[in-house]
């Protein structure tokens, strides 16, 4: 097959969860375990960091990362979904997989993937620890795609498995609660191995220490150690942001800065932080020179986009892939504080999420142009706008993304600002995401 035929394979043969939802989304490990094992158990041949949580996941991944590789480790990082292309989702020291790899791998193991009939994201974990293990990375991050408890990922024993953070999202799958939400994150902490939660939540916490005492996994909450304070806003020139950081109420990094500079950011830090510090008392070498360069190049180290990417100026315009409930009360909390005469947002959403609670967080005074992302999951853009007329938002629905980024810009002067978010997929379209790294 061609790279784009192996593409199809992948995305129609084998349902997509990101694409067509839960239709997707097969619960368990068996599959997992038969690909690993018939492919020689490449998860036994790398050392790893898992990572979990509701929001904060991926910037926490890609920061740990750049981290490591400004350490002077060769890092492997898996992470989904991807933005434009497949092969974001498997890199190594921040280089994508090859297509001529992922096209080699395929057809060396489609008769198992026949036997098996393992989901898309079942395949692109198999995909990822045979790549890493071929590589022979130090060390890889690795991202839990949904949950975590019967999440494809976790049939790995890393070396300290981090949590980021526990808000509603995927309840249909995951559970109505938070506590029922955080038992199947919690699912990642192996017996005896550390375990990191970013964030101390009064209404889970006890999930996460009945779980570590149950496995006699020590467990540290990283914001009763670390706490990280945003001194600035972002540079418009840089994207960066300066960031101080006390440790137990003590300077730690003081005029930092950091290369993802959404607010939200201030709480995946103090994970990131703790897991290096396990990370350091298994032997790893990781200078606070070394520290600062990861936070500062994040995006340039490890590719990452998306994550309040400023791409254009006068008029501002920000993309940000939050997108549920808990990431956009945070988003618009940073977008209403831009200096702006207008604000104009571009928004999209999938049919599967809470679309009336996200509406209904979105500021009335805005100008709205409703759009939908190239997926069988997207809501239609039509749709989207009554939902939103009938809530007292303005604006109009357009066919494309492109589209409604086009008028947005040209309706926004230079003192206005433009948002284009609600979806990881809308912000996956925006052309000039691409142009700016």
């Amino acid at each position: 097959m061609t790279y784009s035929e192996t593409l199809a394979y992948l995305y129609d043969q084998l349902p997509m969860f990101q694409r067509v939802g839960a239709a997707g989304f097969k619960k368990g490990l068996g599959n997992t375990e038969r690909l690993v094992e018939a492919m020689g158990n490449p998860e036994q041949k790398f050392r790893s960091v898992h990572v979990a949580g509701t929001n904060g996941k991926g910037s926490s991944s890609h920061l740990l990362a750049a981290v490591l590789q400004a350490a002077g480790y060769k890092v492997g990082l898996y992470t989904s979904p991807h933005l434009r292309e497949f092969t974001e989702r498997v890199r190594v020291n921040g280089q994508e997989l090859s297509a001529d790899y992922l096209v080699a791998w395929v057809a060396r193991w489609q008769p198992l993937f026949e036997e098996v009939q393992p989901s898309f994201f079942e395949m692109c974990v198999a995909l990822a620890f045979c790549y890493f293990a071929e590589q022979r990375v130090d060390v890889a991050i690795v991202e839990v795609g949904l949950g975590g408890r019967l999440d494809s990922t976790n049939v790995i024993t890393p070396l300290v498995s981090l949590i980021t953070n526990i808000s509603y999202d995927h309840q249909a799958l995951l559970g109505d609660t938070l506590p029922e939400i955080a038992g199947e994150k919690a699912g990642i902490i192996k017996p005896g191995v550390p375990a990191v939660v970013s964030q101390t939540q009064p209404e889970v916490a006890a999930v996460f220490q009945r779980e570590a005492a149950a496995k006699l996994a020590h467990l540290v909450f990283a914001d009763q150690i670390y706490q990280a304070e945003f001194t600035d806003e972002p540079s418009l020139t840089t994207g960066r942001r300066p960031v101080a950081v006390t440790q137990q109420g003590r300077p730690y990094l003081l005029n930092a800065e950091l290369g993802l500079p959404g607010d939200y950011q201030q709480f995946n830090l103090p994970g990131v932080l703790a897991t290096l510090d396990e990370l350091r008392a298994q032997g790893f070498r990781i200078t606070e020179a070394a520290i600062r360069t990861g936070l500062r190049q994040v995006t340039q180290l490890t590719g990452l986009r998306g994550r309040w990417s400023i791409i254009g100026t006068r008029p501002l315009v920000v993309c940000d892939t939050g997108h549920n409930a808990a990431g956009l009360q945070l988003v618009l909390a940073q977008l209403l504080r831009l200096p702006h005469r207008h604000q104009h947002l571009v928004i999209g959403a999938v049919n599967d999420k809470d679309v009336g609670g996200m509406l209904a967080l979105l500021p009335a005074a805005a100008t709205y142009y409703f759009c939908a992302a190239n997926i069988p999951r997207a809501l239609p853009a039509d749709e989207l706008a009554r939902q939103a007329v009938a809530l007292g938002l303005k604006g109009l629905a357009y066919g494309s993304v492109a589209e409604a980024v086009a008028a947005a810009r040209r309706a926004a002067n230079s003192e206005d600002v433009v948002f284009i978010g609600g979806s990881t997929f809308v912000v996956a379209e925006v052309e000039d995401l691409y142009r700016t790294t």
